[in-house]
Parts: C-alpha cells; sequence; structure tokens
C-alpha cells in the first residue's frame, strides 16, 4: 500500500510518488467525471469534439507578478458531453502527449544567425566627452509619449519609431504595385472586406506575422514561405464553418492581450495599406517618401488619434494653451483642467428650496443670488462652482488639509462664523442652529487636535476658535459691571443644568468635598459622551490644560494668542468648583501664568502694539486668579499662600495707574482686577493683613475719588476701579466688624472662627468722613439722567460701603450707642429723607416694572444659538438701557438704598417709620402688583437665574423693610400690608438655591405675621361668612362656618409657622452658608460660586407641604404615625390653606383645582381616624365648598397630568379602597367619593367604582342635599359608554344600588339608563341598538315594580324629591309609540300593562 506525502517531503519525493503510482497499476481512489455545462444542457451533444485541453502548466503565459487574492469561481470537473475520458489509456502517454513543459520546449532549439546583422564601430570624436542631451532638444519634432520616461528609454523609442517608419514606407512601396490578384478587391473599403468571408475576399499574399526574423539570410524568406503555404493549403481544405470553429477555437485558448496585440497590428497594416492606396487615387496629392514622418492630408471622415479616445468629450475652452515644453505637461489630461475655464452663470433661484448656506473669509453668510468677482477667493470649491463662499463641510475638509495656512484659514473662518451666530447675525435665515450643528459634527474634537499641531498659525487659529466657541461675548462684562452690587460678586456656576444630579442626601456635603469626588460612571465615560452633556467636561477629559500650559510656556505665542488662552481659562473656572479645582491643579500652569503675566518687574511698554505678553502684566491674568479665587476659600488660600499674590497686589496697587509702565488702558484694568481680587480675598475673611501696608495708598486713591467725579466726562475705566475700590473697603469694613465667638469645640472650624480678624475697627473707622462726601457728590447728578447712567456702580457701591459701615459699627461692644445713633439721625437727616422724597427717585421706582424680568419674562428669552451643553447668559446682543442688566437700570442703586434703609431701621427703631415711606412710592406699588399677577416666571436659564436673583434681592428688602415697619403704632401710611403679604407669598415661592436664607427669614417675619393679615381686623371672618350664606346650597351654623375657623386660624399662626418651618426645613449646609454671605459673617463663607439652580427652593404647592409628607411617612411606615402629630400637622396645614383660600387666592394660582383636590384626599389616606377629627372635618368641609365654587368647579380638570402623582385614577382607585374599608358611610368622604364621578370626567372612574368596588355603593349615603355639587353635573350629558350602562343597570338589578343607601348615584343611573333605552339616534351602531334593545326588553320583564317605573316613567332631575328626580304620570307618546313598535317586532312581550 502506498503511503501518502508527509509535510517537508520535497518536489523529488512527489515524482518518486508519482512513478511508483503509475508502475504498480493500481486504480486511484478518486475518479474525474467531467459533466456537461448546466447552463448549455443537452444542446451541443452533437457538437464534434474539440482537441482535448487539459489543465497543464504553459510557461510563456506565467506573469511577472502574482496573481491577486480573489476569491476564483468554482471549477467543475464534469466532462462536455460526447467527450468522455478513455477508461484504459496509459495516462503516462496521454501527459507526455500533451504536456508543454520546458523540457519540451527545448528538444528543438535553432540558434538565432546574426552574421547578416550590421556591426556598428564606434565613431570618432574630437571632444572628450559626448555631446550633453538637452530634454528640449530631445522633444522637438518627438510625439508626446504617456508616463515618466528616461532619457535612455527616450533614445531607444525614438530609434524604434525611426526603424518603423522606414519598414511602413517599404510597406507602402509594396502596395502601390499591387500584384493582380489584389486588383479585385481595390475597390472595396476596409469596412466592406472585414464584411466578407476570409475565403472569397482575400487571395493570400504572403506571411504578415512568421517574417523568419533570426534565421539566417537565405533561409529566412524560405522557410516563411513554407509556412504561409503550408497555412494557406491548410485554410483551402477546410470548409468555412469548420474555418470559424477553429478560429473560435483558438480565440478561447489563447491570452486576451495577446488577441488584442494580434488585431490592433491587422488593424495597423489595413490602415497603412488603405492610406497608400487612397492616395495613389486620381486627384489625390501623391504621399512624400522620405526618411521622415508622413503627414496625410486630414480628412473629416477619418478622425484623430485624441477623438478615438474620447469621441463625446467636447473641446475646451481653456484661458491658456498648454505647452509640450512646460514640465509635467507632455500629458494633457483635460478632465483635469476643467477648474481653468469660466465659471458657469449664477443660477436663479425659482423655487423656495433650501440652499447650502456659504460663507466668506470673515464669517459672514452670503446670498445665494450674490455674484462676487473670483480675486476674492471664494470660488475655489467644487460643489455649486458659480457660488461664492464656502460651506461648513467644505471648512471642515479645508481644516484637514496638508497646507497649514489652508488648516489655519478654515479655522479662523470657523471661528468668525461661531461668533456672528452668537451675536445673532443670521436670525432667521438658517434652518437650525450653527452651534449644534458644528458639535454634532465633531467640531469640539477638530479644535482639540488642531491645538496639538506643529504650526504655530494653526494653534492660534485653533485657540481663537476655541475661544469663540466656549466665551459668549458679553458675558464677562456684564458680570464685571455687576461686581459692585448687591452681593455682586457671587455667581451660579455656568455649567449644563442636568449635569448636577445629585441625590437629596449629598446637599449635606460640603462644596469642597463635592468636587474632590466624582462618580465612577462619569469618570469611565470617553470625552466625546461627555462632551454631549457637557462640552467643557468633555474638553477637560482631553488633557485640554495640559496643552494650553504648553503653549503658554514653551511655544510662547503672540499677544493676541495669550490673551484667547486666559479667556478660555477664565471660563473653564466659571464653569464649577471641579473646573476650578482643575485649573489649579493642573501642573505648572498656574505658575506658569502668574510667573510670566503677573511679573513685579518688566521693561516699559510704549503706546503701540507690542509683540509679545511674556514677563509683561497682564489684566486678563489678574481675572483668572479672582476667578478662580471665587470658587472657593480653600482656593483662594491656597492662591495667597502658594504664589506669593500678597507680593503681587502690593505692586499693582502701590501704583496708581498712569505711574505704571503700561499703557493707561490696561492699567487701569490691571488696577481694578487687583481691587477686585484683594475683595474676592476680603470675602473670606483672608487677606486683612494688607490693609495695614497699603493702608496710606487707599487713602490716596479715596481721596483722589472726588476730582475723579468732577470731571465732564467720568472715564469708565476709572468709574469701574473706584467702584472695585469701594467694594474692597466695604470687605475690609465687614471683616473688621466681624466679632470672634468663643470657641464652642475643638474642631479645626471653631479653632477658625475663634482666630481674630488682622484688622480692626480703629482702622477703618477713618473711612466714613471719605466716603459720604463721594454719595453726596453722586446723588447731585441724580436729576440728570444721562450723566446719572455714566456714574455706572459708584453710587451703589458707595451706599453698600455705608451700609456695611453702620452696621458692623453697631456690633462693636466698648463704642457708646449714643455716638453711631446721633451718626444714623444725621445721615438720616441731611442726606437720606431729602433723597426719599426726591422727584428723581420717584422716577427709578417707575422705571421698576419696565426693567423687571418677571415683569417682562420676554428679556430673558434664550438666544437663537443656545446649545444646552453649553452654558452661557447670552448677552451676545447686549441688552437695551431698560432693563435689569442696562445701563438705565434702577435695581442696583434702589437695592443698595433699601439696604442701608434696613440697616439703619434696625440700628434705630425711632427712624423706622420715617424710613419706611419709601413703602408708599406708587412705582413700588404699582410694581409689586405686576409681580403678585398670576404671570409664570421665566424658564430657568443661566441669564434668567442671574437677574431674577438680583430682582428677588430688591423684593426681600423691600418686605423686611415693610416687616419692621408692621409693628409700629401708629402704621406708616400709605403701605399695603395685603400687598406686602401677597408679594412675600410669592417671593417665598420663587427664591433660588442660595437663597435659603432669605426663605427662612420670610416665614420667619413676614410670611405668617399677623400683621401681614388686615383683614383680621377689618371683618375678613364675617365677611367670609355672608360670602358663605349668599353661596347656593351652604348650611350649618354660624359656629362651624369658614370665619369662625378664619378666626382660629388667626389666632393659630404661631403654631402654623412651627410647622412650616419644620416641614419646609432647607438643607442645614446650604442654610449655613447663605446665612454667612447675607450676614456678613465672612469666616463662615465657603465660596461664592453657587449651585446650578434647577428649581426653586420650595415646590409651587408649599402650602400642602405638610400633607403630602404625612402622607408620605404613613406609606412607609405600615404601624401608623402618632395620633398627636399627625393631628397637629394636618390641622395647621388645612388652617394655613384655608387661610390662603379665602384671603390670599392668588397665591395658589400656580396649584390647579384637581392638584388641590388630590392633596385633600391624602388627609384620608393617611390613617382610618385622621377624617373623623371634628376640627379636620370642617377645615375639609371649608376647603371642599371652596373647590366647588362656580367659578373654581370648571376649571376642575382630573385628566391632565398633576405634578407628584402617576395618574389621578391610581389615586382614586386607592381612594376607593381605603374608603370601602374605613369610612362608614361618612359623608365628607364619600363627597370627595362623589365628586370625580361628574360626567364631564374620565370614564375610568365611574368604571373603577361600578366595576371593581361595587360594594363601596352601601357606604355613599350622602343626601342629595349635602351634594356640593349641581346634580345636573353628573347627569349630562347621557352616557354613551355602554359597558358602564350596563354596570348601572346591574347594579340597579341586583339591589346592589339602592335609593336609601346611595340616593345620589341611584338618580344617577336611573337617568342614564333611561335615557340609553329610549334612544333612537340613527346613527347608532347595530350593537348599540340590539344593546338598547336587550336593556329595555329586560326593564319591561322587571318584577320590581318601583324600579320598572322609575326606568320607564323617568323626566328630569330634581334635588328637592327625594328620589332625586321627577317622573312622568304616563309614558309620554313617543315612548308609547317606540314600546308599541318594539312590540310589534316581537322584541317586547304582549300582554303587560305599560302603566
Amino acid at each position: 500500500m502506498l503511503s501518502r506525502p508527509k509535510p517537508g517531503e520535497s518536489e523529488v519525493d512527489l515524482l518518486r510518488f508519482q512513478s511508483q503510482f503509475l508502475a504498480a497499476g493500481a486504480t486511484p481512489a478518486v475518479q474525474l467525471v467531467k459533466k456537461g455545462s448546466r447552463r448549455a444542457g443537452d444542446a451541443n451533444v452533437e457538437q464534434p469534439p474539440l482537441q482535448d485541453h487539459r489543465d497543464v502548466v504553459m510557461l510563456d503565459s506565467l506573469p511577472d507578478l502574482p496573481p491577486a487574492l480573489v476569491p476564483a469561481p468554482p471549477k467543475r470537473a464534469r466532462p462536455s458531453p460526447g467527450h468522455l475520458l478513455p477508461e484504459h489509456e496509459d495516462p503516462e502517454e496521454r501527459l507526455n502527449r500533451h504536456d508543454q513543459h520546458i523540457t519540451a520546449v527545448l528538444t528543438k532549439i535553432i540558434e538565432r544567425d546574426t552574421s547578416s546583422m550590421p556591426v556598428n564601430l564606434p565613431v570618432s570624436s574630437g571632444v572628450a566627452f559626448p555631446p550633453v542631451f538637452h530634454r528640449s532638444q530631445g522633444r522637438q519634432g518627438k510625439p508626446v509619449t504617456a508616463g515618466k520616461r528616461s532619457i535612455f528609454a527616450q533614445e531607444i523609442a525614438a530609434r524604434r519609431a525611426s526603424g518603423a517608419k522606414v519598414s511602413l514606407v517599404r510597406e507602402v512601396a509594396s502596395i502601390l504595385d499591387p500584384p493582380e490578384s489584389a486588383m479585385n478587391c481595390e475597390a472595396l473599403t476596409t469596412r466592406e472586406r472585414g464584411s466578407q468571408p476570409p475565403w472569397n475576399s482575400y487571395s493570400f499574399q504572403g506571411p504578415h506575422l512568421v517574417t523568419g526574423k533570426g534565421l539566417k539570410s537565405q533561409e529566412a524568406e524560405q522557410e516563411a514561405q513554407t509556412i504561409h503555404e503550408e497555412n494557406v493549403a491548410r485554410l483551402q481544405a477546410l470548409a468555412p464553418e469548420e474555418i470559424l470553429q477553429e478560429q473560435q477555437r483558438l480565440l478561447a485558448q489563447l491570452d486576451p492581450s495577446l488577441v488584442a496585440f494580434l488585431k490592433s497590428h491587422s488593424r495597423t497594416c489595413e490602415q497603412a495599406e488603405e492610406k497608400a492606396t487612397r492616395e495613389q487615387r486620381p486627384g489625390r496629392p501623391s504621399a512624400e517618401v522620405t526618411g521622415k514622418e508622413a503627414i496625410a492630408p486630414t480628412s473629416a471622415n477619418v478622425p484623430r488619434q485624441e477623438d478615438e479616445l474620447e469621441p463625446e468629450t467636447p473641446a475646451l475652452a481653456l484661458p491658456v494653451t498648454p505647452q509640450k515644453e512646460w514640465l509635467h505637461m507632455d500629458t494633457v489630461e483635460l478632465e483635469k483642467l476643467h477648474w481653468t475655464q469660466d465659471l458657469p452663470p449664477l443660477r436663479r433661484q425659482q423655487t423656495q428650496e433650501r440652499m447650502q448656506a456659504r460663507f466668506s473669509l470673515q464669517g459672514e453668510l452670503l446670498a445665494p443670488d450674490m455674484d462676487l468677482p473670483t480675486h476674492l477667493g471664494l470660488h475655489h470649491h467644487g460643489e455649486e462652482a458659480e457660488r461664492a463662499g464656502y460651506s461648513l463641510q467644505e471648512l471642515f475638509h479645508l481644516t484637514r488639509s496638508q497646507v497649514s495656512q489652508q488648516r489655519a484659514l478654515a479655522l479662523h473662518v470657523l471661528a468668525q462664523v461661531i461668533g456672528r451666530a452668537q451675536a445673532g447675525e443670521f436670525g432667521d435665515q438658517l434652518v437650525g442652529s450653527v452651534l449644534h450643528l458644528l458639535l454634532d459634527a465633531g467640531f469640539l474634537f477638530l479644535l482639540r487636535f488642531s491645538l496639538d499641531d506643529r504650526v504655530d498659525g494653526v494653534i492660534a487659529a485653533a485657540v481663537r476658535a476655541l475661544r469663540a466657541l466656549l466665551v459668549a461675548p458679553g458675558d464677562e462684562e456684564l458680570l464685571d459691571s455687576a461686581f459692585s452690587w448687591y452681593h455682586g460678586a457671587l455667581m451660579f456656576a455656568l455649567m449644563p443644568s442636568q449635569e448636577g444630579k445629585e441625590d437629596e442626601d449629598e446637599d449635606e456635603e460640603p462644596p469642597a468635598e463635592k468636587a474632590k469626588t466624582k462618580s465612577p460612571e462619569e469618570g469611565n465615560r470617553p470625552p466625546s459622551e461627555l462632551a454631549r452633556h457637557d462640552v467643557i467636561k468633555g474638553l477637560l477629559a482631553t488633557n485640554l490644560l495640559p496643552r494650553l500650559r504648553y503653549v503658554l510656556e514653551v511655544t510662547c505665542p503672540g499677544p493676541s494668542v495669550v490673551l484667547d488662552i486666559l479667556t478660555v481659562l477664565i471660563r473653564l473656572a466659571r464653569h464649577s468648583l471641579e473646573s476650578a479645582t482643575r485649573v489649579l491643579e493642573c501642573p505648572r500652569l498656574v505658575e506658569t501664568v502668574v510667573r510670566e503675566f503677573l511679573p513685579t518687574s518688566w521693561s516699559p511698554m510704549g503706546s503701540g502694539p507690542t509683540s509679545s505678553l511674556h514677563r509683561v502684566p497682564c489684566a486678563p491674568a489678574m481675572k483668572l486668579l479672582r476667578v478662580l479665587a471665587s470658587a472657593g476659600r480653600n482656593i483662594a488660600a491656597r492662591l495667597l499662600s502658594g504664589f506669593d499674590l500678597r507680593s503681587r497686589l502690593s505692586r499693582f496697587i502701590a501704583e496708581d495707574p498712569q505711574d505704571l509702565a503700561l499703557p493707561l488702558e490696561e492699567a487701569e484694568t490691571l488696577s481694578t482686577e487687583a481691587f477686585r481680587l484683594w475683595a474676592v480675598a476680603a470675602s473670606y475673611g483672608l487677606g486683612s493683613d494688607l490693609y495695614r501696608e497699603l493702608y496710606p495708598v487707599l487713602m490716596r486713591a479715596l481721596q483722589a475719588v472726588p476730582k475723579e467725579l468732577s470731571s465732564p466726562v467720568p472715564r469708565p475705566l476709572a468709574l469701574q476701579r473706584i467702584a472695585s475700590l469701594l467694594t474692597l473697603l466695604t470687605q475690609l469694613t465687614l471683616a473688621a466688624g466681624c466679632i470672634a465667638p468663643e470657641p464652642s469645640s475643638d474642631s479645626a472650624e471653631a479653632s477658625l472662627l475663634a482666630t481674630p480678624s488682622s484688622i480692626t475697627w480703629t482702622q477703618v473707622s477713618g473711612l466714613h468722613p471719605l466716603v459720604e462726601p463721594c454719595l453726596r457728590q453722586t446723588l447731585k447728578l441724580l436729576p440728570r439722567p444721562e450723566m446719572w447712567s455714566a456714574l455706572g456702580p459708584v453710587p451703589t457701591a458707595c451706599l453698600l460701603f455705608l451700609d456695611a459701615y453702620y452696621q458692623a459699627w453697631s456690633q462693636q461692644p466698648g463704642l457708646c450707642p449714643e455716638d453711631w445713633l446721633q451718626d444714623v439721625e444725621r445721615l438720616s437727616g441731611g442726606l437720606l429723607l431729602p433723597l426719599l422724597e426726591h422727584p428723581s427717585l420717584g422716577r427709578l421706582w417707575e422705571a421698576l416694572g419696565c426693567c423687571s424680568p418677571l415683569c417682562n419674562p420676554q428679556s430673558c428669552a434664550v438666544a437663537p444659538e443656545t446649545v444646552s451643553s453649553l452654558a452661557s447668559l447670552g448677552c451676545a446682543g447686549g441688552h437695551p438701557p431698560l432693563s435689569l442688566a442696562g445701563s438705565a437700570s434702577p435695581f442696583p442703586f434702589l437695592t443698595a438704598l433699601l439696604s442701608l434703609l434696613n440697616t439703619l431701621g434696625r440700628i434705630h427703631k425711632g427712624l423706622c417709620g420715617q424710613l419706611a415711606t419709601v413703602l408708599a412710592a406708587p412705582g413700588l406699588q404699582n410694581y409689586f402688583l405686576r409681580c403678585v399677577a398670576p404671570v409664570a416666571a421665566p424658564h430657568l436659564t443661566p441669564f434668567s437665574a442671574w437677574a431674577l436673583r438680583h430682582e428677588y434681592h430688591l423684593q426681600y428688602l423691600a418686605l423686611t423693610l415693610a416687616q419692621r415697619a408692621a409693628t409700629l403704632q401708629p402704621p406708616v401710611a400709605g403701605t399695603d400690608m395685603a400687598l406686602c403679604h401677597s408679594m412675600a407669598l410669592a417671593l417665598l415661592g420663587r427664591l433660588l438655591p442660595g437663597s435659603e436664607h432669605l426663605a427662612h427669614e420670610l416665614m420667619l417675619s413676614c410670611v405668617f405675621r399677623l400683621e401681614f393679615l388686615p383683614e383680621r381686623a377689618s371683618g375678613g371672618p364675617e365677611a367670609a361668612d355672608f360670602s358663605d350664606r349668599l353661596s347656593l346650597g351652604s348650611g350649618g351654623d354660624l359656629g362651624c362656618g369658614r370665619g369662625a375657623l378664619l378666626a382660629q386660624a388667626c389666632q393659630d399662626l404661631p403654631s402654623i409657622r412651627s410647622c412650616y418651618l419644620t416641614h419646609c426645613s432647607l438643607a442645614r449646609a446650604s442654610l449655613l452658608a447663605s446665612q454667612a454671605l447675607y450676614r456678613g459673617e465672612l469666616r463662615r463663607v465657603p465660596a461664592l460660586l453657587l449651585a446650578v439652580p434647577k428649581e426653586p427652593l420650595l415646590p409651587t404647592d408649599w402650602p400642602f407641604l405638610p400633607l403630602i409628607q404625612l402622607y408620605h411617612r404613613a406609606s412607609d411606615t405600615p404601624s401608623g404615625l402618632p395620633p398627636a402629630d399627625t393631628v397637629g400637622t394636618a390641622l395647621r396645614a388645612l388652617q394655613w390653606v384655608l387661610v390662603l383660600e379665602s384671603w390670599r387666592p392668588q397665591a395658589l394660582w400656580a396649584v390647579s383645582p384637581a392638584a388641590r383636590l388630590a392633596r385633600l384626599m391624602c388627609v384620608f389616606l393617611v390613617d382610618s381616624e385622621l377624617f373623623r377629627e371634628t376640627p379636620i372635618q370642617r377645615l375639609v368641609a371649608a376647603l371642599l365648598a371652596r373647590l366647588c365654587q362656580p367659578e373654581v368647579l370648571p376649571n376642575l380638570n382630573l385628566d391632565c397630568p398633576l405634578p407628584g402623582l402617576t395618574s389621578f385614577p391610581d389615586l382614586y382607585a386607592n381612594f376607593l379602597e381605603h374608603f370601602e374599608a374605613v369610612s362608614f358611610g361618612d359623608h365628607l368622604f364619600g363627597a370627595l367619593i362623589l365628586l370625580p364621578l361628574q360626567r364631564r370626567f374620565s370614564v375610568t372612574l365611574r368604571l373603577a367604582l361600578f366595576g371593581e368596588h361595587v360594594g363601596a355603593l352601601r357606604a355613599l349615603g350622602l343626601p342629595l342635599t349635602q351634594l356640593p355639587v349641581s346634580l345636573e353635573c353628573y347627569m349630562a350629558p347621557p352616557e354613551d359608554n355602554v359597558a358602564l350602562l350596563q354596570l348601572y343597570f346591574r347594579a340597579l338589578v341586583t339591589g346592589a344600588l339602592r335609593p336609601r343607601w346611595c340616593p345620589v348615584l341611584y338618580a344617577v343611573a336611573v337617568a342614564h339608563v333611561n335615557s340609553f333605552i329610549f334612544s333612537q339616534d340613527p346613527n347608532n351602531s347595530d350593537e348599540i341598538k340590539a344593546a338598547c334593545r336587550s336593556m329595555l326588553q329586560k326593564t319591561w320583564l322587571l318584577t320590581d315594580e318601583g324600579l320598572r317605573q322609575h326606568l320607564l316613567h323617568y323626566k328630569l332631575p330634581n334635588s328637592a324629591l327625594p328620589e332625586g328626580f321627577e317622573l312622568y304620570p304616563q309614558l309620554p307618546p313617543v315612548r308609547q309609540q317606540y314600546l308599541q313598535k318594539l312590540r310589534i317586532s316581537g322584541v317586547l312581550p304582549n300582554g303587560v300593562s305599560e302603566t
């Protein structure tokens, strides 16, 4: 048995195995059977077999390169029909016969004869070297060759071409004298001869392919002629069909490239023959036969070679004709020269079809029909070549160019586009948002990749584009201008609100700890996913900060790039405490900024532009440190201690701006930022030790303020510097007024608070005589609005300093109170009281409504290019003068004035009445009326939150002053306490996070204060009783009426306040931080960066909050709640809700009647005994009566979504279960059950009662006279739900629904069943008609005569009757006719009485 080949055996072993196998004569294991083609079938069975061909290796046809790895078609081993393999043929003979191996080819070798070939000796030359070949000389008179060829190859090609021309001339000469046998076909054209069979049209003149080249000269022609004669004889012996068959077989076997070569060779010979024949015809000029190329006359019928290659391509009208001598123009590719043609004409848009937006190099949006010249460089694009400008897609493509200038240009244009889009220049001209489109396309990471470029120009363009994307123009200017306002340094974090998702328990965690802890999910998310929710978080995840540090420290870019990077860093620091911490902790970033851009010594700068900002003081660098310090106390302490900021603050504050070796504007801005940085540090109680060192400098600057204010044209930068100086002095005064408490524990915080301040009261007491004259000087400009607006925040800063001064003065324990009381009287009589009576101040009060964001929600509208993942204030377009952020806004000054009046009224109660006269200003009263109107607050955006916070400050301070004046006797004339109470209720529900102290103080002082309820003393309870008496359906004695309940609620206001302070308590950590900010306890202030506001502090239904918490506690406690705590909480909450419903209904306008009903139902779901308490019963009944008033009931909509509820039907189902279990027929409980069953509400509620809780009908014994709404609300329109009607009928027939058990629903069911059984609407479907007839038939056959009479004789509802409806004494004629019709049709049986 033969063995199989094993791995490692060579080809020799395989041949040996083959010889052994053949010698053994064994039967092969596999037999190949060649089947016929499946496609051809048996159609070629009778075809004569062709020569047997096998898969043999052809040496000549092997390619030079291995074939491509492409899947080969499946090989078929099926033999052709009629050509079966012989079974007994010797395989070795068969292989030898068909073998074409190289051994068979080399068996007969004929040596090439070179005896007749000429031998050229080298030509002698007189020069040492051969002449140099020039490219231009070689190309003259030579055809253009395709591809790049060397000079040697060109010379060889030229020699071959010259030899071919000589042979061609010889052939032409032989054709000019053809034999007679060839003259017969002279008249045939080439096309005609090609169509004739080869055996009729040609006399074989000689060989064309076999020329005998290479043999001896005497044997060459003879051998070639012998082969030719053999071929001719063989062809003549074959029939035409056999010739065609042999031709097809040869074509199938030969290589296609060889066939193409033979055809081209034959075509060339035919063209030469035809040309020679045509030139010898009469009338034709003869071709000149020379050694050069023959030039044939041009004929229209013979196309040129270029036309044959591209017959359909029109000739291009190129502005420049390509020359062959030009470099790389030896082969002209016309399709690549289309761009040199003139642009097609601009298409005029005839339809409203949207077109692709195109922008100029300055980022301007170009109109589709704008025709611009091409020299502007706006037409270098392929799509829509006639239109000027570039699309965003083309700019994106250009940013990936290999040319750095193109990359920089594309980034520059994109930055311009973003800037114009944020400025609102595009308006409604574009569909969609440009920023949304760019961010979705990956523009953020394109910028990040561009920052890693090696070319400085590309880095500069990427930084500029990054600034345009992140920094909204106008935001920083707004925040800087508001720095000196009342708590103007506080700012909400500029981060998307959806990223601030934290659990409620984390509110107790300090902000510094929150910045250090990062959720693992967020840390593992890729930057692209982070950027979809927060752009800045996605950027920080790409190591942006180290790259910006590298650019600043290593590449040393130009001034514009430095300013852009510092601005970007400022925006990153405003994002959140976490981002500010990452900026601070980035290795060498802050060190580089402080060292390079805040040096203490530098070379003087000229007035012109500078080439570099390195080692030159820069105001944005100081601002970056200020923004970082605002993020938290810890960061501010690290900056002061770790970067030697004290020396730098001293350096830039000690000298006046004009003495610094800087341009004046830059010097003033730098000095202003230095003051602000010091003020921020002083807000934490830090940096006070610098005050002693810089006291002379501060006094000198303060003494120069009147001179600056008296200038005819105040300079804005100088005024900003003055306001920053006053803000710094305000914070230092508060720091001096802080009294260190006794340490209550050994904790680090307690020891920090117990540390005495480094600045004392005596050191700041001399500031007041210098600031008060400045205030008097600014108030003289109040009658001149244009000059008053030009002063900016200086008057506001003066008032806030006086406020802090008197507050700190009054807290000094060792001073005589008589001194500051006399000074307060002097200031009030000489300055404040005349100011309050000034007509110009009334003009400011009147402007409150025009500038209020609450009264003008459209002023807080979202900008068109707002992106949810990138928060901004949206101040790109600026703000009108009459707006809260405008130049003519009265809010900053009036807020500071109210703050000063509150402080003076607190420390000198005798002046409180005189100072409170400001509350009677008509402008303030009108403003309060507009604020308490039932208008929704603006949607919370970064700008609206910022603006509303400043507006709420003014409202709170006005209400605090009203609270101080409320205790005075006699009361202040013109003060509307009811309006102030309404304003306090509205403000309490609107306050945002960060104002926890204000909310706490409002609940303590204003909201639950008896003086703010003047209705108690002006007959309010009696008026409530009289109103109830006039209402329909009211009953009961006066002792249980609403007036008595209101009077009792007024007496219980302290208990009500305690209840709401307990159940509406705010997070303790946030409350303590807010108290430290507003009370001036600087050592307790954690940060000046507030959390992102997602919603107000209290929900809109906060009056019902104690009831909701009781319900949740009861649901979470299976054993139940303590009775005393439950009853007391529910009682106080219901009393307060009744007070609001009766006297302050506008306070509950945001809570829908359906939501109020759901909250009342929670009282019954707390436990099984609470609703039985008599006070609870009376209060719930009074509130239910308020919900059922004719003006409120139409607004009761139970089908809309309710806040805090998944769905009202679920709550109602739970309510039915509880009623069925514990009600015991309670009428008030039953009234709440019946109220949602009105006909206009969802049928699901009625199906729940009659389908799943039929047993509850036994306990619904509410009399018809105590029904809170009209009975018609349950009966009109007629019921159309067949399933519910069947449930009605079943409950009536089975006795589950009886008039003495449930009179209300019995009347309702009878009315709807009667309407259904006598319904004759022709539009009813067959199913409904069948159900009507079936129910009428069952009613006709009822044995209960009373129910049968009610269903057949029902007339109309009447709640005065015991049954609740009237009956016909006899059936109406219409019903009798209908019954008679049914009786005739057999539906009703005969013989039954109709009466």
